[in-house]
């Protein structure tokens, strides 16, 4: 896998410079809930240049942590923070590949296993541990590790949403050429999706519920060409929507169901049980593709996308220039369009979409329309140099998919 590492001093020169951005997080009444800003005001379409900010330093990792800390304690009857920080299921934790004796290990240390499944299609098994009443997730976390020194203890973290979808007035765009149909199966794991799928399966409470977020996804892959796709809800009307758990639930049906290249549009930390679901579908020949984040180069690296083998997504805008509020990746493969454009919402209304989420579905439609050839080669082939000569951090190894942008 290539790796590109971002000099230090591109770094600092970004982190000095203010960068606002949009994310969507779960909730209530939606299927990835409503936008949340990262600073006072959205991202400005017109702002041409980092130096068109002001002068905000480090703001937008800042209002990350702060947007994070706030949902938390909104829902604080069902969430947690883990050792972290990051938000997580309250209550409990999870060991993936559990030992048969698991149960025999934690008596009389107020832990107690209250679930247990085999995720046959991932190669994967996983117990769900609930802590003792009244102990703060981060510190079950320690104690349960040394309970059991030998095993992998997981939070059940929630994973976000990456791009931010508005019902104000879109930027004129063209989309200028007619992609050919491409017939090998698309999954999607996000919320609940409006329009024609082929399966649909809810994975929270209250799903599948069609909402914004996913709804436009679908429209995305339909626009470039996808004519089959599969859904996985991870969000519905859950308050926990968006767990770690669902995920690699939602990632064993798709493999389950044949689905070999897996959309997901979500970004959160780095999960051990997600590290090895990711695994688990990689094995069996899925390509996943992921993007790599809205909160700037100063954020930590957004998982799926840093895992090792997942195809990381950046965003341009309709100039095809790199988002300015896009995040960075452990590696970065390739960019896509992801602003100055249109998705279909889930009542058929064509909205303002920004944000890497957007960019992932186009390079997974070309990733499907590669099926059967040896996909990195192709799509390198079809990539767009548009950076430095070569693969950068700002484009990856290319732009794909630049006529895909929808009106």
């Amino acid at each position: 896998m290539h790796k590109h590492l971002i000099p230090a001093g591109t770094i600092l020169a970004l982190m000095a410079t203010p960068l606002a951005a949009q994310v969507v997080m779960p909730g209530l009444g939606d299927t990835v809930g409503s936008v949340t800003r990262l600073a006072n005001n959205a991202l400005d379409p017109a702002i041409d240049t980092l130096a068109d900010l002001p002068d905000r330093a480090g703001e937008l990792a800042r209002d990350r942590i702060e947007r994070l800390t706030r949902l938390v304690r909104q829902r604080r009857e069902v969430l947690d923070t883990d050792r972290e920080g990051q938000p997580a299921r309250k209550g409990i934790l999870l060991i993936p590949d559990p030992p048969a004796d698991l149960s025999q290990r934690l008596e009389g240390s107020g832990f107690r296993v209250v679930g247990s499944e085999r995720l046959a299609d991932l190669a994967l098994s996983v117990a769900q541990v609930a802590i003792p009443p009244g102990m703060a997730l981060s510190r079950a976390q320690d104690a349960l590790r040394r309970r059991v020194p030998t095993l992998e203890v997981a939070a059940d973290n929630l994973l976000f949403a990456s791009g931010s979808t508005s019902s104000g007035k879109a930027v004129a765009t063209r989309q200028t050429a007619v992609p050919a149909p491409i017939t090998a199966p698309v999954g999607v794991i996000d919320g609940g999706a409006a329009g024609a799928v082929e399966e649909q399966r809810g994975f929270a409470s209250g799903a599948p519920f069609a909402g914004r977020h996913g709804s436009a996804i679908v429209s995305l892959l339909h626009a470039a060409g996808v004519r089959r796709v599969f859904v996985a809800d991870d969000y519905g009307t859950d308050p926990t929507g968006g767990n770690t758990l669902a995920i690699v639930r939602a990632f064993d049906w798709l493999v389950g169901r044949g689905v070999r290249v897996v959309n997901i549009s979500l970004v959160g930390p780095a999960n051990p049980l997600l590290a090895r679901a990711v695994a688990g579908a990689l094995r069996r020949g899925a390509t996943i593709v992921a993007p790599v984040g809205n909160d700037g180069p100063a954020a930590p690296p957004a998982y799926p996308a840093s895992f090792p083998g997942v195809l990381a997504v950046t965003g341009v805008d309709g100039r095809n220039r790199p988002l300015i509020e896009a995040g960075r990746a452990e590696h970065l493969d390739y960019a896509a369009p992801a602003a100055d454009m249109r998705a279909t919402d889930a009542r058929g209304q064509r909205i303002p979409i920004r944000g890497t989420s957007f960019a992932a579905p186009l390079v997974a439609a070309r990733a499907a329309a590669a099926a059967g050839r040896n996909l990195r080669e192709t799509l390198d082939r079809e990539a767009v140099d548009l950076g430095p000569r070569g693969p950068d951090s700002s484009y990856g190894r290319g732009l794909l998919c630049g006529t895909c942008r929808g009106r």
